[in-house]
């Protein structure tokens, strides 16, 4: 039902939470629950390009205020600096409010997190391949297709895919149904381009630098592949087709040649990186709770389009309250 917001934004403002969860160094669990009620909360209210920001943030508030240390509860400034000041401050409270309003305060919520840590106490699980699941889903955030997986589901594919990438025995007692192998496969498929942003995260030496350790598997299946390759039989060549004088005048025409094409080529609004190399995950203190300022993550219009939003329009919002009926900012 989104008119406005689509999929391919999603990857830019789970980047941004990622970073704005490693910055004020909150809990684990508080990550996947932010992401539990911002997609709650997308499936019942209709939200606007420029405000999908500031309902994630609102969603990392809410989350961290529920079960996170109360020291490192993100403060309203804070969260407006990291969106260079997009925002007016009582914006974040007004989101806030229809957030728990719309979800009915039903906040908490079993996450990936907390069945992880189940199935590692039961099964004795080491660090590392505790590290590596719960890198995996990070991963899963990102993508569509497991939005709907429920957390329980998720968190033994994770287990079971993070064994086999470090090698570890697996742990079969025989429970597997074929939504758990559908949701391993499926997970397995989206590890080859992981965020470049969770890949930094994952790179450092208190999360046993897993991403480093499935760039090494994923290049060590590829060299196993291509030696599978080498060693089958070359397939005999197809018979030579007879060209004419006037095959390129009478060639059909190839897709993607024409307008409509091109116009899927430009479709959407792709913004740079919001982090550069060297920003908040490089730095040893797990207290800094000040990050640099992050630009907006999610892709803008051009100001001479009909629906454009710049940074000279962001006053228009201030004076902007929240209507029940909508879920819509109205004046």
């Amino acid at each position: 039902m989104q008119r406005e917001i689509q999929w391919f934004m999603r990857p830019y403002l789970i980047d941004f939470l990622i970073e704005a969860h490693a910055a004020f160094a909150l809990l684990p669990e508080t990550l996947f629950l932010t992401v539990n009620l911002l997609d709650r909360y997308c499936s019942k209210r209709v939200v606007y390009k420029q405000h999908y920001q500031l309902v994630g943030c609102a969603a990392l508030l809410i989350a961290a205020k529920y079960g996170d240390k109360k020291d490192r509860v993100p403060q309203i400034n804070e969260l407006n600096n990291m969106c260079c000041g997009l925002y007016d401050s009582g914006m974040f409270t007004q989101m806030e409010m229809h957030v728990l309003n719309t979800l009915e305060w039903t906040i908490g919520h079993p996450t990936v997190d907390f069945f992880t840590q189940l199935i590692v106490a039961e099964e004795s699980d080491d660090r590392e391949v505790e590290h590596m699941a719960a890198y995996l889903c990070e991963i899963a955030l990102y993508h569509r297709d497991f939005v709907s997986t429920k957390p329980s589901i998720m968190a033994r594919a994770s287990l079971a895919l993070a064994r086999a990438i470090l090698g570890r025995p697996e742990v079969n007692d025989g429970e597997w149904d074929h939504v758990e192998n559908v949701t391993v496969l499926a997970l397995s498929q989206h590890l080859h381009q992981p965020s470049v942003t969770l890949s930094r995260k994952y790179s450092s030496p208190h999360l046993s630098r897993v991403s480093g350790r499935l760039v090494e598997f994923l290049a060590q299946q590829a060299a196993i592949s291509r030696r599978a390759q080498q060693q089958t039989p070359p397939t005999p060549p197809a018979e030579p087709t007879v060209s004419t004088s006037n095959s390129s005048i009478y060639s059909t025409p190839q897709k993607g040649n024409g307008p409509a094409a091109a116009a899927a080529a430009v479709e959407g609004y792709m913004t740079p990186p919001i982090t550069p190399d060297g920003m908040c995950f490089a730095s040893s203190d797990p207290m800094n709770k000040y990050a640099p300022p992050r630009c907006p993550v999610t892709p803008t219009p051009p100001a001479s389009g009909a629906n454009g939003y710049t940074r000279q329009q962001g006053q228009q919002y201030s004076s902007y309250s929240y209507e029940e009926d909508s879920g819509q900012m109205v004046s």
